[in-house]
């Protein structure tokens, strides 16, 4: 029987899941163990191994070859980790490491494009463009980031990781200028511009108050506070900035929203309204902007997928 193993790294959880066929509904098994980065790399290591011992002594299978979903990027031309919040993978080796640990093959992209792909493959996209040929994931949430698919020729779909292993990095494009700081070196990233985190932050300047964006966004419709209007303003204008430039570029068939702030409707309304007002069409959106079906579950799928 064909299985399709996947692991989403994270920087506090490791989750596994084995599938026996492309299908959100034939997950085998699924766990989770601690990543207990602060032990350091060799130790993720191990526990990404004791994770893969559990899953083959509990369905009696041994995996072919494993899908990694992971913080940061390959760099193809160093053969090493970058960008990676869980510095400790930065500048290693890891898929040659993990090969090794592991004694199968293993394929890599950042939890972003793990995202895309699991929404390409399994998620909202086939239920709307079975016949795609590009799709865009975008998360907006504590962070900002994006994950590019294409399909074959083939018919396969396949993560455009690109020359640097950058490709779908649309969290770190300026969309502000002189915006707030990024961790980057940049100022104004869409990052500092959409995240949850910078929403609650302009709010804040503006009022006096922390609040979360659920509430901001429910106090702007409820008309009771000038300051939560001007943010969710800011948000859809902004929003609809970058996304027609992902459209003005790509013109992908679907784009799918991940991230708590992808959560908030007025995107799909009011925000696709916005992308008209900049996309190089003749103010027509025919893109498709899709809220994702597969939850928390999309990074292990996406690995899986991989």
């Amino acid at each position: 029987m064909r299985t399709y193993w996947g692991i989403d790294l994270g920087g506090t959880k490791i989750e596994g899941a084995v599938l026996s066929a492309p299908s959100p509904d034939a997950v085998l098994v699924r766990r989770r163990l601690d990543t207990e980065a602060p032990k350091g790399y060799q130790h993720i290591i191990d526990q990404i191994v004791r994770l893969v011992n559990q899953m083959k002594e509990e369905t009696g299978l041994v995996p072919e070859r494993i899908g990694f979903g992971t913080p940061g990027t390959f760099d193809p031309r160093l053969k090493t980790m970058k960008g990676s919040n869980t510095t400790c993978l930065n500048g290693m080796p890891l898929p040659q490491d993990l090969e090794k640990a592991l004694g199968v093959p293993v394929a890599l992209a950042n939890d972003a494009n793990c995202f895309a792909l699991a929404e390409a493959t399994l998620g909202a996209v086939p239920e709307v463009v079975p016949d795609y040929r590009c799709v865009f994931g975008v998360i907006m949430g504590t962070g900002v980031g994006g994950g590019l698919i294409f399909r074959g020729a083939d018919g396969q779909p396949f993560v455009q990781n690109g020359l640097q292993g950058i490709g779908g990095e649309w969290g770190h494009n300026i969309l502000e200028e002189g915006g707030y700081d990024c961790y980057c070196g940049k100022k104004g990233c869409n990052e500092q511009v959409l995240s949850g985190p910078a929403l609650q932050k302009f709010y804040r300047e503006q009022s006096g108050e922390d609040r979360k964006l659920k509430e901001i966004v429910d106090r702007h419709k409820a008309g009771i506070d000038p300051h939560a209007t001007a943010t969710v303003e800011r948000m859809l204008e902004y929003f609809g900035r970058s996304i027609s430039t992902l459209i003005n570029v790509l013109d992908p068939d679907a784009i799918v929203l991940g991230g708590g702030v992808g959560n908030v409707d007025l995107l799909y309304t009011e925000g696709v309204e916005r992308i008209k007002k900049y996309i190089f069409n003749n103010g027509v959106v025919d893109t498709h902007i899709l809220r994702p079906k597969l939850g928390d579950s999309a990074g292990v799928f996406g690995a899986a997928m991989l």
